[in-house]
């Protein structure tokens, strides 16, 4: 399975959290900093590396559409990582591409408190 850069995480992470085939324009709203030819470049890249196919065609207000689906799901493609990097690097590894990957704050906020009760722990 081949590694996706932030850009396409990013993506694919709104193609999840939606739960139904997505647009074009519609991911571009999901998030601010995206622009339409960032989308539809990293949508062609996405297709090529089999991330996601084209769900349908659909009209979008004057004129015909694509819509994406995931073909990976997000465990799937998180626990690739995270065997590959475990191999590679040990659980650090595995910390270390978790905290780089995730695009939610509360996510990053929540791995912060984890990371501070063990170490909690470990100073007794």
């Amino acid at each position: 399975m081949k590694r996706l850069s932030k850009r396409q995480y990013e993506i694919m992470c709104i193609i999840w959290e939606a739960g139904r085939p997505m647009l074009a324009s519609e991911i571009v709203k999901a998030k601010d900093d995206l622009n339409i030819n960032t989308v539809q470049s990293a949508l062609k890249s996405l297709v090529e590396k089999e991330y996601i196919e084209i769900a349908d065609i659909t009209h979008s207000r004057t004129v015909l559409a694509r819509t994406y689906r995931p073909l990976v799901s997000k465990e799937h493609y998180l626990k690739e990582v995270c065997d590959e990097l475990g191999s590679d690097l040990g659980s650090w590894g595995i910390v270390a591409a978790l905290a780089t990957q995730e695009t939610d704050i509360r996510k990053l906020d929540e791995m912060e408190r984890l990371i501070a009760e063990a170490k909690k722990k470990l100073r007794g």
